[in-house]
């Protein structure tokens, strides 16, 4: 029997994790030929039927999350159109709540897994294996005995026992070093445990139960055996990596140990951060790990309706700590649309997440998950929310739509001119004048805030001028042009006759020094184009301390094949 297992991610760069694990669990079935193809949903729908019908597949199972079930769905009708006995199966937490209802609405749809999946997956495909060639009436009892098993039979839709019981984790074969994951890809997850120690409301993790890890044997194989081939970066999928600081602890050490140039991503709770874990994380090199850490909002009563257990003040002092004393890369993400919480609420969450100075800032609106008990609480308290995936919220008691959607453009205003760095001069001077999130808030209510995608570092730099100088007094806006000027300097090479609107008239104060010219015991890259750049400024902004006096800034820029643009400011 042939079976494809596939998914469509949201990004070319992404791999799945969940499609390997399947195949490794069922790697022994004899007669079961498995092939796992991965596409994305940007790709055209014709195109990946076409894909898929090549493969002659017996049975196709999809992995279907909130980004790609309708695109899911609509492949899984197509291919029953075409070839009406292949077996279509679903599993993934978009296809694990309101199953009777889904396979109702999509006859297409034979099988659909109901959440942890190699267990049932792999009944299914011995119960599929040892029907071929007998009697169809037999089907029926068959499946009725495996566990979270839900089926189509004639006009009904079946299930077998639902059970809450979980897998042995190292049950599960590793599909690393059995060779199933695509390691071509620059992001590779991996997860070393499964379930969470929480139970928010808005999230389906807290669905899972206890915390189950796999080995630490076992951990130690896979990730020696990741990082000895120098993956580029590794995303840890667990919810709450640091639920045991001591595991946590062990698994660092083990990373220090062993790793070569690999990046690692970590999901944590910051205040459950010991002193032991800051000793550990002190050594860490830089660009080495990142960890998301899940704010969600610093009103605390907001917290408790959703059930988000949190300690605000040891999370900040944490985060503060991890700022001060380490180079570990800090995600911080605020939720929009938590109970009890208004625009102007959410806008204080922004100004105290901010004064921890995290790398990114991420705030984006509250998702209704299916199968979350934040469905409840929507439903008690009057939300309103779109009933297609990803279920974003439209109204609540406290946010109006106007409301969602200028928050939906400033977290867009946040990755354009905070996450992605570049912008640290002209930022800190606009905040001498308007605090943090007043200003994204003033900058996303402009009209050219409402165009933010497909521009160049320069277009992005004008933008920020457009909707910056607007919302200072006429006589600032020249010392905003000189900030953003010396900002773009230190991520462009300021090419003339191509330099951004608001510095067109600097060319009379910029020069091209050649090597010669260039202060004496600086080194230089030995490979590559190497030239500099200088020019006059109103103030000297190269340290945190400015000084209020016209300077003379030098740039170096060197750029080499597959090295990208490197920048020195003397």
């Amino acid at each position: 029997m042939k079976l494809l297992l596939t998914t469509l991610h949201a990004k070319y760069s992404h791999a799945s994790l969940a499609l390997p694990c399947l195949t490794a669990a069922c790697g022994d079935l004899a007669d079961l030929g498995i092939s796992i193809r991965e596409w994305t949903v940007n790709e055209p729908r014709q195109q990946l039927l076409r894909r898929i019908m090549a493969g002659q597949a017996d049975a196709v199972a999809f992995s279907c999350y909130i980004w790609n079930i309708e695109s899911s769905l609509k492949l899984a009708d197509d291919i029953k159109k075409i070839a009406p006995h292949t077996r279509i199966i679903l599993g993934g937490p978009e296809a694990s709540f309101g199953i009777f209802q889904l396979m109702h609405d999509n006859p297409a749809v034979d099988f659909v897994v109901r959440g942890e999946g190699e267990a049932v997956f792999r009944s299914l495909m011995e119960t599929l294996l040892r029907q071929r060639g007998s009697d169809p009436s037999s089907e029926k009892d068959q499946f009725q005995g495996i566990e979270n098993l839900f089926y189509r039979w004639g006009n009904d839709i079946l299930s077998g026992p639902l059970a809450t019981g979980y897998l042995e984790m190292d049950s599960i074969p590793s599909p690393f070093q059995a060779g199933l994951v695509d390691l071509s890809k620059p992001l590779i997850y991996y997860e070393t445990s499964r379930g969470c120690p929480f139970s928010c409301a808005f999230c389906l993790s807290s669905l899972e139960g206890r915390v189950r890890s796999f080995s630490m044997e076992r951990i130690e194989s896979d990730l020696v055996w990741l990082m000895s081939r120098e993956i580029q970066q590794i995303k840890l999928v667990d919810r709450t990596f640091n639920y045991d600081g001591e595991r946590a602890n062990r698994i660092w050490e083990l990373i220090l140990a062993n790793n070569r140039t690999s990046r690692f991503h970590f999901e944590i709770a910051a205040d459950l951060l010991t002193d032991r874990n800051m000793e550990i994380l002190r050594r860490v090199p830089p660009r080495t790990f990142g960890f998301e850490i899940g704010v969600q909002s610093f009103r605390a009563d907001s917290l408790e309706q959703v059930q988000r257990r949190s300690n605000l003040e040891r999370l900040a002092a944490n985060v503060r700590r991890l700022r001060a004393e380490t180079v570990v890369e800090l995600h911080l993400d605020l939720l929009a649309g938590l109970p009890g919480e208004s625009y102007d609420g959410l806008l204080d969450s922004l100004d105290r997440l901010a004064e921890l100075k995290p790398h990114v800032i991420q705030i984006e609106p509250l998702k209704l998950l299916k199968g979350s008990a934040m469905r409840t609480i929507a439903r008690d308290n009057g939300y309103r929310f779109s009933q297609s995936p990803p279920y974003t919220i439209l109204t609540t008691p406290w946010l109006s739509f106007d409301d969602i959607g200028r928050i939906e453009t400033i977290g867009r205003l946040l990755d354009l001119f905070y996450n992605r760095g570049g912008f640290g001069t002209a930022l800190a001077f606009m905040q001498r004048h308007i605090g943090f999130s007043q200003l994204f808030h003033l900058m996303a209510g402009q009209p050219e805030g409402d165009d933010l995608t497909g521009r160049t570092i320069r277009r992005t730099f004008e933008l920020f001028a457009s909707l910056a100088a607007p919302l200072l007094p006429e006589q600032e806006r020249e010392l905003l042009y000189d900030t953003l000027f010396f900002d773009y300097c230190r991520v462009e090479m300021p090419l003339m006759g191509k330099l951004p609107s608001f510095a067109a008239d600097r060319q009379q104060q910029c020069s091209w020094p050649g090597r010669a010219e260039l202060p004496s015991g600086i080194e230089l890259p030995t490979h590559g184009r190497v030239r500099a750049f200088r020019s006059f400024f109103q103030w000297d902004y190269r340290n945190e301390g400015w000084k209020e006096e016209p300077t003379a800034v030098t740039f170096v820029y060197a750029s080499a094949a597959g090295q990208g643009l490197q920048v020195r400011v003397l």
